[in-house]
């Protein structure tokens, strides 16, 4: 778990470091930025899905786990997840659940997660995480300058999220074939799309909602 707990240490000392940025930031910079942002988010989800294998099978996994996600509305629960913190730490920024919500996406949907937290889980080494580390350490400083003080709270989830995958591997390593991590990273990638079209203003997409694809896609490769 060591490379996890570097990764939200780096994500919370680069959003840090964004906030004090921030305010003297002007809204045309910060506009910008956001376009920016959304159209890397764009590159990133489409060289994921450029070997895309199982088609079928991812677009039945996005099908079912978009219902799965619109029917327990986890967008709703975020949100609610949001105000809550909010509230507790008393924050104004109006950003404060888009600056959560993409900084999770960004930092936990990707090949490098996956493959780095199932790497140290099976007992190898935490070089790939640690990589990732100093990548979004960076990231999060141009994110949180953007997007305020959310992108140091999304440490959380990234924890969870990275950290349950490698305890995953640490007791079922073989679960993780070739062919789930493939169809994890394509499924990934096309929420990775969404989110950028959402970061673009182009359409309101609720991504979250579409999150149980990546269970259901590891399930149903499992089963094949």
């Amino acid at each position: 778990m060591i490379g996890t707990l570097i990764n939200a240490g780096a994500v919370i000392a680069g959003g840090s470091i964004g906030l004090l940025l921030k305010k003297n930031m002007p809204e045309r910079i910060t506009t910008i930025y956001f376009q920016a942002v959304g159209l890397f988010t764009l590159a990133i989800g489409i060289s994921m899905v450029y070997k895309m294998q199982h088609i079928l099978i991812v677009v039945s996994s996005l099908a079912i786990g978009s219902l799965i996600g619109e029917w327990l509305n986890l967008e709703g629960g975020a949100d609610k997840l949001s105000q809550y913190f909010r509230r507790k730490l008393r924050i104004g920024s109006d950003k404060f659940s888009e600056g959560l919500t993409t900084a999770f996406l960004l930092y936990c949907i990707g090949s490098m997660t996956i493959l780095g937290a199932i790497q140290e889980g099976t007992g190898g080494s935490a070089d790939l995480l640690m990589t990732k580390s100093l990548m979004d350490g960076f990231s999060s400083i141009l994110l949180a300058s953007a997007f305020g003080v959310g992108v140091l709270v999304s440490a959380i989830p990234l924890l969870i999220f990275q950290g349950g995958i490698t305890l995953l591997a640490m007791y079922a390593g073989s679960f993780f074939t070739p062919e789930i991590i493939q169809g994890l990273t394509s499924v990934g990638g096309i929420l990775l799309i969404g989110l950028g079209i959402d970061i673009l203003e182009i359409k309101k997409l609720r991504i979250l909602n579409m999150l149980p694809a990546l269970m259901i896609v590891a399930f149903l490769l499992w089963l094949i």
